[in-house]
C-alpha cells in the first residue's frame, strides 16, 4: 500500500515535491496546506503548473490534518519562524500522522537543542506516538550524510570539512540583515554573531563527533566578507563597490588545538565575487564538497541540477524535499520521538526506478 502524504507549504521545495508525489509508486498525495488565501481551493496541479488532478489546496489546516494519512511533509517557512513552525509540527502529530520537514535547521539533530525548544513537540510525539525528522535545507543532509557515510570508510580521520560552495544570483531572497550581502561591509549581519550561527547551522558538527566517538571542546566560528570593487549586475539588482557581494564563513569543532569537523560556507553574488575564495572544480559553481584528511584522503563534491532546466536550485530543492519524503516509510520501525539521521537505517529510496 502506498504511504499517504499531506504536503504543509507551496514554496519551492513544496511545489517540486509535490510534482514527483502525483505519479510514485511508493507515496499517496492526499491533502496539500497552503498559508497563502489566493491559493486556497485552487487545484493542485494548476498551482504546479501542470494538468488539474482533482485535489484543491487548502487554508483550513485542521480539516486538512483529519484526513487519513502517514504522514506531513512540513515545508514551512525557516527557524526564524520557529513558534510557528513548531505549532504546526506539533499539531501535525497530534492529528496521528509523522512529520518530515526541512524548515527548522536546529532541528537536525535534536540532541543539542534548547529544552523549551522541544517540549511541545516531544510531548507531541509521545501522546501520537508518531515520529518527527528533520533533514534540513538545501539540501540538508550534505552536511551530515555525506561527510559520515565517507567517514565511514576510513581507517583515520585527521579532520573533515564540509563545503557549500553556491552562487547567490539568482536565489531570490533577502539576505541583506542575515548575510550582510548587499548592504555596507561594515553593517552587522545577524550570521555574524557566533551563537545564532552555530545555532542555525552548526548542529551537524555535534552530530558528527557523536557519530564517531569523539568529544569536542569547543565549537567557535570565521565569518569573513568580501566587498565589491566595481558594480556587480544580478537578476535582483546592483551590488555597488564598497557593498559586500560574498561571504565565507567557518563553523568548528575543536578537539583539543585542533579543528576536527569544519562546515564552510562560500556564498557569492556571480563567479566574479572574491574569485580567490573556495570555488568548484568539477562545474562552474553551486557544489557540496566534502574533504577528509585522514587515511584515505577523500575528496567528493556533488552538485544538483534540476533535470528539465539544470538549474542548481531545483536541483538541491527537490533532493532537500526528496530526503525527507523517502524517509517516510522507515518512521513505522523506529521508536517514536524527535529522530535525526543517526536514528535512520539506509534510506535508498524505494519506487525511485520505475519500467
Amino acid at each position: 500500500m502506498k504511504h499517504k502524504v499531506i504536503v504543509w507549504g507551496t514554496g519551492v521545495v513544496g511545489k517540486l515535491v509535490i510534482r514527483e508525489l502525483l505519479d510514485h509508486p511508493e507515496f499517496e498525495l492526499v491533502g496539500v496546506i497552503v498559508h497563502n488565501p489566493e491559493k486556497n481551493g485552487v487545484d493542485v496541479g494548476t498551482l504546479i503548473g501542470v494538468e488539474p488532478v482533482g485535489l484543491a489546496a487548502t487554508i483550513d489546516s485542521d480539516a486538512a490534518l483529519a484526513v487519513d494519512a502517514d504522514a506531513v511533509a512540513y515545508f514551512g517557512p525557516t527557524a526564524e519562524f520557529a513558534v510557528e513552525n513548531i505549532s504546526n509540527m506539533s499539531r501535525s502529530l497530534l492529528s496521528g500522522k509523522h512529520v518530515v520537514s526541512t524548515s527548522m535547521t536546529p532541528l537536525v539533530y535534536p540532541q543539542v537543542c534548547p529544552k523549551e525548544m522541544l517540549e511541545d513537540l516531544e510531548k507531541a510525539c509521545r501522546e501520537s506516538g508518531k515520529s518527527c525528522f528533520t533533514t534540513g535545507i538545501d539540501p540538508g543532509f550534505a552536511n551530515d550524510l555525506f561527510p559520515m557515510t565517507l567517514m565511514g570508510v576510513c581507517g583515520r580521520v585527521d579532520s573533515v570539512r564540509v563545503q557549500e560552495l553556491l552562487d547567490y544570483a539568482n536565489y531570490a531572497g533577502d539576505y541583506s540583515s542575515t548575510m550582510g550581502i548587499g548592504v555596507s561591509v561594515e553593517t552587522p549581519a545577524v550570521l555574524e554573531i557566533p551563537e545564532v550561527l552555530i545555532f542555525a547551522w552548526g548542529h551537524t558538527i555535534p552530530m558528527i563527533a557523536d557519530a564517531v566517538g569523539v568529544k569536542l571542546d569547543r565549537i567557535d566560528t570565521v565569518y569573513e566578507k568580501w566587498a565589491a570593487t566595481e558594480p556587480i549586475a544580478y537578476p535582483f539588482g546592483v551590488i555597488e563597490p564598497g557593498q559586500c557581494a560574498a561571504v565565507r564563513f567557518e563553523i568548528r569543532g575543536w578537539v583539543g588545538d585542533e579543528a576536527k569537523i569544519v562546515i564552510e560556507h562560500v556564498n557569492r553574488i556571480t563567479n566574479d565575487a572574491a574569485t580567490h575564495w573556495p570555488r568548484a572544480t568539477s562545474v562552474e559553481n553551486d557544489v557540496y564538497r566534502v574533504i577528509i584528511k585522514g587515511s584515505p584522503d577523500i575528496t567528493q563534491e556533488t552538485a544538483f541540477r534540476g533535470a528539465l532546466d539544470g538549474d542548481p536550485i531545483t536541483g538541491g530543492c527537490l533532493a532537500t524535499g526528496m530526503r525527507a519524503i523517502n524517509a517516510i516509510p522507515m518512521l513505522d520501525d523506529i521508536e517514536a520521538g524527535l529522530v535525526s539521521a543517526l536514528d535512520l537505517p539506509l534510506i535508498a529510496g524505494r519506487g525511485t526506478i520505475r519500467s
